[in-house]
Order: structure tokens, then sequence, then C-alpha cells
């Protein structure tokens, strides 16, 4: 070929990918137009916007959301449902399956989705409902605002046992093969994400923000659930980065970065009657700063029986961490009568980094049902606390620990 013919064919492909790339920019922010995506498949995109709703900050979309929803999910073609760039403010709103395509739906948050304030609007415990969905994709690079600050004074938890949550912002609710990447959430008034009665739903690439003061913003909390993978993400909140609670099976936590927060959880347990068992948790690769809690089990005193095991917190970095490692079966009361959640078969294995405490691992288990199977391996924590020459120590209760490799502190 000559060169006039090289350049020929060049220009001709820049040309055709300059054209290939402002198309799909067109047909992204289309109401129904068909763009192929990686396997080949036609997807027919849905744009809320072209179903009335208005990105002017002000302005209720929940009517507008829903529509352009039903007209995705019914359509029974592979589908995407966009909220393109801008401010939307919404009211709680349900986003319900089975929907028809047999090809997971998408749905794509480009811009900022805000909450409304008004609690009288809550009827439910939760402000964006995903449910009864197999196949969904959630992503965008967008933002949920769940305008937090105005409402968190309501909050009476810490003091009304029998309070009314505020709700969580994003709810995973009989959902399966789900895969949720690359969004956001700041300032949930309740959870930032709720996953329950779920199977096979991935979480990488998040990042979920709120105030260190803000009450039960938990990250991730997961129940009911099996295989639930969250990984590679960024969580800093006012409670638990993550929090596994009862009917959890075979769940991992990996690459996450914790702080602020109340650490990674398993628990709490045993707050309801007939609770399901907890097992197959690894929790890999994380790193804590500045959190109250590092890797945490905890259950209420007084519980109903259940268990939590095969438990593994592995290579875990702890920068800045008061209670680096913790087992807390009396959590919620110092007095009551012991916990009957019986916890075994727990793994804490190259845990290294720094305490603002100098008892940096705590195990106060049950006198009724004494851990079992606990391991420690290879434990090097430094304390950097305010209690001059204060040695660091541990503190361990009602458990059966081995030990391996360095101990630093042991379990005394």
């Amino acid at each position: 070929m000559t060169i006039a013919g090289s350049i020929l064919v060049l220009g001709l492909a820049l040309l055709s990918c300059v054209a290939d790339g402002a198309l799909r920019h067109h047909i992204g922010l289309s109401h129904r137009r068909s763009l192929i995506d990686g396997s080949g498949a036609a997807v027919t995109v849905f744009d809320v916007t072209k179903h009335g709703a208005k990105a002017d900050d002000k302005t209720d979309n929940a009517e507008a959301f829903i529509q352009t929803w039903r007209a995705a999910c019914d359509s029974g073609a592979p589908a995407k449902m966009v909220i393109p760039g801008g401010t939307f403010l919404t009211s709680p709103v349900v986003f319900q399956g089975p929907c028809k395509s047999t090809e997971p739906i998408v749905f794509e948050v480009q811009g900022n989705v805000k909450a409304t304030t008004d609690l009288s609007e809550y009827s439910s415990e939760q402000w964006i409902l995903f449910e009864i969905i197999d196949g969904l994709t959630l992503n965008g690079g967008g933002t949920f605002d769940g305008q937090g600050s105005a409402v968190w004074k309501y909050n009476d938890c810490h003091e009304n046992k029998q309070c009314q949550p505020l709700p969580s912002s994003i709810k995973l609710s009989k959902v399966k093969n789900a895969f949720v990447h690359e969004i956001s959430s700041v300032d949930s008034k309740y959870f930032h994400m709720h996953v329950t009665g779920c199977h096979s739903i991935s979480i990488h690439n998040i990042n979920l923000t709120a105030p260190a003061n803000s009450p039960n913003t938990d990250g991730i909390h997961i129940s009911h659930s099996d295989g639930v993978h969250v990984t590679s993400s960024k969580i800093g909140t006012g409670d638990d980065c993550v929090s596994i609670g009862q009917g959890s099976t075979n769940i991992l936590i990996s690459q996450v970065f914790c702080g602020p927060g109340h650490g990674l959880s398993v628990g709490s347990l045993g707050k309801y009657k007939n609770e399901e068992d907890v097992s197959g948790i690894v929790v890999t690769n994380c790193t804590l700063f500045n959190t109250t809690n590092g890797v945490r089990i905890k259950s209420y005193a007084a519980s109903d029986p259940s268990q939590a095991f095969n438990i593994t917190f592995k290579d875990i970095t702890m920068d800045s961490v008061k209670n680096p490692i913790i087992i807390d079966q009396k959590y919620g009361s110092r007095n009551s009568a012991p916990s009957r959640v019986k916890i075994s078969n727990v793994h804490y294995q190259n845990i290294k980094g720094t305490s603002t405490s100098n008892v940096a691992v705590s195990f106060l288990c049950s006198s009724s049902v004494p851990c079992q199977g606990v391991e420690l391996v290879d434990i090097d924590l430094a304390y950097i606390g305010q209690k001059a020459n204060m040695p660091l120590s541990s503190s361990c209760s009602n458990a059966n620990v081995k030990s391996g490799g360095k101990q630093n502190p042991g379990c005394n």
C-alpha cells in the first residue's frame, strides 16, 4: 500500500471512531434507540428526561422514574434506564421486577439523584428500592445524595430501643445476579446500602461517605443473603463500614478502605428471636484508618441461640484503630444474661498496624457458649495512644484460642 493509501485508511478509521463515539453518546441520551453491547445484543435505552424527569433540583421525579423503569423492565428487550447528568430530586421510589428480558437490566446513573427531606413522604424504610429482579447492573459514575444532614437530628435510636429507623438510601431486596459498580452515595439518612434476601451480588468500586458523627449511617448492611462480594471500594461513615447480619453466607469483603467509622463487623447478632446462622465470611486485604473498631464480631447479651462460624480476617492493615481485633458478646449490655450466639472457627491471620488503645485484642465471649476454634496467626500491632509507657495487651475471656507466628500482643 502506498503512503497516501495508508494515510487515507488511517483517516477513515479515525473518522469512524469519532463518529461512533458521537453516535454512542447521542444514543445514550436518547429515548429508545438501539445500542450494541459487548455481547452483540441490541440494547434499548430509556432516558428519564423523555418521560418527564427534570434536572432542576426541585421537581419530584419519582413518577417519571417509575414510568421509565416500567417501560424498560416491561420492554422484553435488553434495556438500559439512564439518568443523565444534572441533579434530579426524588421522593421514595420502587423499581420492581421481574423484568421481561432474559438479559440483565442496566440502571445507569450519570448525574446526581437527590432525596427529598420531608420524612412524612417515607412510608417504608428505604428511599430507593430494587426488588424481585434477576439480573441487574447499577452503574454510571453518578451519586445518590440522601441529604441526611437535614434529618439526622430525628434519630433517637441511641436512646430509644423502639425507635423508628430513618430510611436507608439504596435497598436491594430479593435481587439475584446483580453487579453494582462505579457509583457513590453521600450523607444517607440511615444505611447507605442494604442488601437483604439476595443471591449472587457483586459490589465493586463504589464510594460511600458520611460524617463520622452521623448516626447509623452504615456503609453496606448485608442480611439473609448468599454470595455477596464487596471489593475495591472506599467507605467512610458514622457507623460500620460493612455490617454482616443474620442469615448471611458466603460473603467476601476484599480491598475495602474503611474510615472513619466503626469498622468491619459481623453482627450485631442475636437481637431478634430465631435468627438464622452466619457462616462463610472472608474479610481480606482491607485497610482501616482512624476507626473505633477494626475487625469485629458482636452479639447481644441474653440472645436466643444461633451460630456464627467459619469466619476469616486475613491480611488486614490497622492505622490508628481503637479496637483492632474484638469479639463482643455483651454488645448493648454489660449486665444481662449471657449471649447464646455460638461463635466458632474464627481465624485472624496477618493483621498489622497501630492501635490507639493499649488493649489491641479483646475477646469478650459468652460464658454460656464460649468461643471455640479461634486462631491468631502473625499479629503485629503497636500502641500509639496517649497513655505514655503503657504496654500493649490483650483481654481474652471465655475463648479457646490457638496461636501461631508472631503474637504482638498474644491472647493471655
